[in-house]
């Protein structure tokens, strides 16, 4: 029998369609730091974007999964651009 993870719980929940914010993250997941969690997801291929959402005055940031692409492409991708960060 395999473990439920957090990230489990988090691409679950973005697979279902639902929009989260940080906070939503942190408060129905229990994750501490929901950037590390996203970061882990997007480096093992997950098309994960955040997305600004709202008028005028009262926007919110949200986290979406996006379409299908190679798992790997999106890994290389983001692994690609962390490095270029660093550097």
């Amino acid at each position: 029998m395999s473990k439920t993870t957090k990230q489990d719980m988090v691409l679950e929940a973005l697979t279902a369609g639902e929009r989260l914010t940080s906070a939503e993250i942190k408060s129905n997941f229990g994750v501490a730091n929901p950037g590390a969690t996203i970061q882990a997801l997007k480096f093992a291929g997950n098309p994960i974007f955040l997305n600004t959402i709202g008028k005028k005055g009262s926007k919110s940031k949200v986290y979406t999964l996006g379409t299908k692409a190679p798992r790997e492409v999106i890994a290389a991708g983001y692994r690609a651009l962390a490095q270029r960060a660093v550097a």
